[in-house]
């Protein structure tokens, strides 16, 4: 690279490398530094040198068969120039001194401008038709910031009903280019769902679900790839009806049912001990399932577990707590100290287990009961004993509705509150 007086100027001088000559006929350039200093024009020179490389392998990248790689190419080439790309109306309406740069800067061959400078700085390039399965595909990418912190078996769980509501919109509708997605094939969407509701008892909740995951993927792909589209997703939702409570097992259910002696025979070890765990902490089966060595302190002056973000993301703040352990809970702790490998990755499958074992041994109290239902039996007894909200809320990791002050309650407290109604 050689810096040479050009005029009154300094300019940088250099041959043109032939990885490029497809796409710059000039075999030298001469690229003034616009200084007469040497020292600012050596600090100048490479920075300048990077941005003709960047723009040289944007147009080699615009030389593909497809259409996002020509597009992403004109808008990485028009960055290279030192301008945003823009779509050609909007260029249209920009005042005449920032159109007449951009012209400006548009390099030419044999007195003619360079077509893919052209398109990529007035925005002549053609956009690529982006549909709905690989505006999914490019989702995952563009919204990788929600996996941080999940593990495996979360971002499974966040991935498959946006698979699910763009699979769906796919068979009802087509796989259509999001730009050309129509207020009427969102209606012909929504009345699909209508009548899976009214035809197959299906809850207003599920349809909600789709339309919202679906309004998802495509919301953030039209932002993150700054398409400008006005997409017709609005007053689509079904109007929903209270959610039924998941009903708590009754005190007597759980010991002269659930902990008869033998009943719990067939379910596997894990799954046996995440459920008695679950009846003297309340703690949600994917936190118990979860758990690590580390967060099972059995040698603790008060044995407990510590609900953290280990290798997961908890539901919320509210959900990092402390939980003294007791009864039949400290019982199943003490003989799965390293936790549960069976179900750290697969919290769905041990709710599915359970859940089966519970209804084909007569041992959920109705038809209704999951095991998430231990969760609320657990707040249930800390109701009837007169623990106050502060502390119920937080051992069972639910936000307060008002400024939480001071520490809380200490674990020897909590200890003596538990045990006072443990099982």
């Amino acid at each position: 690279m050689a810096i040479k007086t050009r005029g009154k100027k300094l300019s940088l001088y250099k041959r043109v490398p032939k990885r490029y000559e497809s796409v710059e006929p000039r075999k030298f350039i001469w690229l003034s530094l616009h200084t007469d200093s040497m020292s600012e024009a050596e600090a100048k020179a490479g920075p300048a040198w990077e941005q003709l490389i960047a723009g040289w392998e944007a147009k080699l990248a615009g030389d593909t068969s497809d259409a996002e790689q020509r597009f992403e190419a004109a808008r990485q080439l028009a960055e290279a120039r030192g301008f945003r790309y823009m779509r050609v109306d909007r260029v249209a309406k920009l005042p005449t001194e920032e159109l007449l740069d951009r012209i400006g800067a548009i390099s030419t061959r044999n007195g003619k401008p360079d077509l893919r400078e052209a398109a990529a700085l007035l925005g002549g390039a053609k956009e690529p038709a982006i549909t709905v399965t690989r505006a999914l595909e490019l989702y995952w990418d563009l919204a990788r910031e929600k996996t941080f912190g999940k593990s495996a078996d979360q971002i499974r769980k966040w991935k498959n009903p946006r698979k699910k509501a763009v699979n769906t919109f796919v068979t009802v509708v087509g796989d259509k280019s999001i730009s050309e997605i129509t207020g009427d094939d969102m209606l012909d969407f929504r009345a699909w769902w209508l009548d899976r509701i009214e035809n197959e008892g299906l809850s207003p909740g599920s349809a909600n679900k789709d339309l919202i995951h679906l309004g998802d993927v495509l919301k953030t792909v039209n932002k993150m790839k700054r398409l400008n589209l006005v997409l017709p997703l609005s007053d689509l939702s079904f109007k929903e009806g209270e959610p039924e409570p998941r009903p708590p097992f009754s005190d007597a259910w759980i010991r002269d049912k659930i902990l008869a002696p033998g009943a719990l025979n067939g379910l596997n070890e894990e799954a046996r001990r995440i459920l008695l765990a679950m009846i003297n902490t309340g703690a949600r089966p994917s936190e118990l399932a979860s758990l690590t060595a580390t967060q099972i302190r059995l040698d603790s002056n008060v044995p407990h577990i510590s609900i953290e973000p280990v290798g997961r993301q908890l539901k919320s703040a509210n959900a990092r707590r402390w939980i003294p352990l007791c009864g039949i809970s400290l019982e199943a702790m003490r003989a799965c100290p390293d936790g549960f490998p069976r179900y750290r990755d697969s919290s769905a499958s041990l709710s599915a287990t359970v859940n089966k074992f519970l209804r084909e041994n007569g041992l959920m109290e109705t038809p209704k009961h999951t095991l998430y239902g231990l969760r609320h039996s657990f707040e249930d007894r800390m109701l009837a004993a007169g623990v106050d909200e502060r502390i119920r809320r937080d051992l069972m990791g639910h936000a307060l509705d008002r400024e939480r002050y001071g520490k809380g309650a200490s674990l020897e407290h909590l200890q003596q509150l538990i045990q006072a109604t443990a099982l």
